[in-house]
Parts: structure tokens; sequence; C-alpha cells
């Protein structure tokens, strides 16, 4: 029976810590002071001490407070000891494995990773799905130590014999919880049976389910739950508002917001890909440079567009829920949710694009009449009272609604037409003269009867009753007889 689990203390605050204060090796506090880290954010002045301990962790904390650097800058600092120079792979075996549940999440996990390990001989690779498997098995053969990936792309390169993770030390499920939800339990059941029993095992998630500490007892050796905010919580840096707004007018209220808070980028999550390509086209047409990020889209395609976002090439980001986790884009001002989420859960991780590290941000969200029952579970899910206002203009004025045919036809002046005549369908003239005529005989001409002797008999039809009268002979109109 695993023993229960040890929590910290939670609502105890947490002291400003500085990078310095931590026994990281001289490489890694040179990377931190690259990236222009210098005060620990809550979750890695908790967590940070904990993994350098050896202990299993589950850390809860909002999204955006800095989770990758809470697991990855220990772990590296606990490698440090197996560092070599050497160009064989063996030298250079797997031995922190990094679980994300998308794409977008494991690239942005690897390059904070590569950030951390630069001034290291630790190589550091990603894998996940929607790309070419060369390139990444030649990097898998060249030999690494830290490998973050999805699980199903990971599942591939263990099959085709790409990696060996029987010597991983560290093991680290972030977003587990979004990985639970889109059906990756039986892979990660498969992944985590390669590698050995003894290991460091991390769990990372801005929200805890039931589900998920199920899980932490099932695979974690005496975890130390760690939570620096009450679990679902929102980042009280991020500003909510939301709005009543029709659905044909939830285009004109993006606009409206974008030029009232002079707002230079934000991503607009919608619930389906469909509603996504559609929304991203009719903005362009409105004049913003805007692109889709969905999952029918190619990863090169996806990768593409976040790398056009990030370097403001593009002002808005219409997204489904694949970019609701992982996104790590500097001072983004604010996201709209166009659509409410399905999941209330997935409110809080939408919003947590925005505000990040402290920064300030927005989040707005358009209501319909529909969607009463989901702002009541987002409610029960961040605990505080929502209050829905109507969406202002100019003017004081709330946003005009598209006009139908009905208020075309009252602008117009009325004009009396008298009463429509029944409609009868009159048979269609030919256009050839030649039908309509009657038919004339041609002068001269006799009629042409069948050629038959007159004293021969007439044919016994076999297949006719006894009393049916026999078939007579009329003159052919057309050439040639006829018989009737």
């Amino acid at each position: 029976m695993r023993p229960v689990i040890e929590e910290t203390n939670t609502q105890a605050p947490v002291a400003s810590a500085e990078f310095s204060s931590l026994p990281l090796g001289t490489a890694l506090q040179r990377a931190i002071a690259d990236q222009g880290y210098t005060s620990m954010t809550p979750i890695q002045a908790k967590a940070i001490p904990i993994v350098l301990q050896g202990r299993d962790v589950m850390g809860a904390a909002q999204t955006g407070t800095g989770k990758t650097a809470a697991f990855s800058l220990p772990l590296l600092q606990k490698m440090l000891k197996h560092e070599n120079s050497s160009a064989s792979p063996a030298r250079h075996p797997v031995r922190a494995l990094v679980l994300a549940p998308t794409r977008e999440l494991a690239d942005q996990v690897a390059v904070n990773v590569k950030a951390y390990a630069r001034h290291t001989q630790l190589r550091v690779a990603c894998v996940f799905g929607g790309i070419d498997m060369k390139p990444q098995t030649a990097e898998l053969k060249g030999g690494v130590e830290v490998l973050i990936a999805t699980p199903g792309r990971l599942l591939d390169h263990i099959q085709a014999k790409n990696c060996n993770l029987g010597q991983v030390e560290y093991v680290v499920l972030d977003e587990a919880d979004r990985m639970l939800d889109i059906g990756f339990l039986p892979d990660l059941q498969r992944i985590l049976s390669y590698l050995p029993k003894q290991r460091q095992t991390l769990l990372f998630s801005a929200t805890f389910s039931p589900e998920i500490k199920k899980l932490a007892q099932s695979y974690l050796q005496d975890p130390v739950l760690v939570e620096v905010a009450r679990p679902n919580a929102t980042a009280s840096t991020v500003e909510q508002r939301f709005f009543a707004v029709d659905d044909d007018d939830k285009r004109g209220a993006v606009r409206h917001i974008l030029r009232e808070r002079s707002l230079s980028q934000a991503i607009v999550f919608v619930n389906s890909k469909l509603g996504a390509a559609r929304l991203a086209r009719s903005l362009e047409r409105d004049g913003l440079k805007t692109t889709a990020l969905h999952g029918d889209k190619s990863q090169d395609e996806r990768l593409k567009a976040l790398d056009a976002f990030k370097r403001g090439e593009v002002e808005l980001l219409v997204a489904t829920d694949v970019a609701a986790r992982g996104l790590d884009i500097a001072d983004l001002p604010a996201v709209f949710n166009f659509d409410l989420p399905f999941n209330a859960e997935d409110y809080v991780h939408r919003i947590g694009r925005t505000g990040r590290a402290g920064a300030s941000g927005l989040a707005v969200s358009f209501v319909s009449r529909s969607d009463q029952r989901q702002v009541a579970e987002i409610e029960k899910l961040i605990k505080k009272t929502i209050e829905v206002e109507p969406l202002q203009v100019e003017g004081n004025a709330r946003l005009p609604r598209r006009p139908t045919r009905r208020d075309e036809e009252e602008a117009t002046p009325a004009v009396r037409r008298a009463p429509a005549a029944p409609r009868r369908h009159a048979p269609s003239a030919s256009s050839d003269p030649f039908f309509s005529r009657p038919y004339e005989a041609q002068a001269g001409a006799d009629p042409v009867w069948e050629p038959q002797p007159a004293s021969a008999p007439a044919p016994a039809d076999r297949s006719a009753a006894p009393h049916a009268k026999p078939r007579r002979k009329i003159a052919a109109l057309l050439g040639g007889g006829i018989k009737r």
C-alpha cells in the first residue's frame, strides 16, 4: 500500500528567494542569468529544494508560474555528474524523460530546457508526431540525456528500437490531467513499464482531479504535494471580463475591444477546428493580420503560425484548445474566449496564456444565451461569482446587431402592389413552325402499302387469342408500312 501523500503548507506565504541562493552549478547559474531570472516564483522556491533532495513531487500551480524551471533546473543539476564530452552515443543514454500531452507544449518545454543546459555538455532532444521520424531517429541514436516527448511518438520510437529507456533516473509528467483527458493513460502505462522501478518521478499540472491523484498513488513513491495556490485558481494579474454577446455579434465585439483597449495582439479561442478556420478568414477580411492554429493543420504549419505570432507578424491567433497549454508568449496582452470551453478546467488554461510571470493581462469571454451551464461550471471551479456585463460601444449603445431582411423591408417605403394573378401553366409553344403546322399530303403521292399479294392469306398469329381481330394495314406517313 502506498504511503499517504505528504502535503506542504499550501496557505503559508512564500518569501521571495533568489536563484543565487540555490545549490546549483556554475553552468546553470550562468544560464539563469542569461534568461534574466533573479527571484524565484513560489512554485520554484518550494519545489526545487524538494526535487534536489530526491523526493517525488506533485506540483500544483497556476499556469505561467514557472513550472518548467521548477522541475528542469534541479534535474539538470542532478545529472551534471554524468556530464561528459565523449562522442560515443553509449556515453549519453536517456537519463531524464519529460512527457507532455501536446506537440506545442513539448516544443516549448524543450526550448526552455535547452536554454538552461546551454552551458553544459548535456544533450537535449524533443520528439513529437506530425513530422518525419528520420531526423528524430538520427538525433536519438546520437545520444541524449534529456528527452522531451509526446506519448504517441515516443512509443513509435520505442517500437522501432531508436531509444533505450533502461537507464532513466528521472521522469516528469507535465500537464498530466490533460494527458488523461485526451486518452493517453494506456500509453502512459506502457511507457512507464519500460522504465526502471527505481526512479524519481515528478508530476506537475495546473489542475488536480481525483484521477490524477490516483495516478500519483500508483506511480509515485511517497510523493510530496506542493501547492502554492488553491487548485484551479486563476492568476490575480489577469483581468477577467464576461460580456453578453449574441453569436452574430461576436466578431464585431472582438474588433471593438481590440480598438478600445489598444491591444496589439491576442489569442482568440474557439471550440472547433472548422470554426477556427472560418473565423480566421473572416477576421483577415476585416483587415486584421490573422492566422489559425488547430489540429487539422500539419505540424510544420502549426510551428510556422506560432513563430509568426511570437515575432509579432500576426495580430490575432485563432486557436482551438491545442494552444491552451504550453504556449509561453512573452507579454501577451489578452485572450478572447470567442466560445466558452466545454470543460471548465480548460478556461483556467486558456486565460493562463496571458498574465504570465507576474505580468498583467486581459481575459475576455463572450457569453451567449446557450452558455449558462458553462458559466455556472466556471464559477464553481474558480470559486468566484461571474458578472456578465452588456457590451458597450461608442455612444453608450450596445453593439448593433446585424440587419435582417425584415429590417431592410421596414426601412424601405411601402409600395402598393396589385394582387398577383394566380399562375397558370400554359403549354410551351415550339420555336420551330414545322411542328405546329398541320399535316399536308404531298401532291400526286399515292399511299404506300405493305407489299403483299392480295391472294395470300394473312398469317395466323399463334400468340393471339381466337376471338382477337387481325391487325389491319394502314398507309405509312413517313415511309414504310405500319401495322396496327
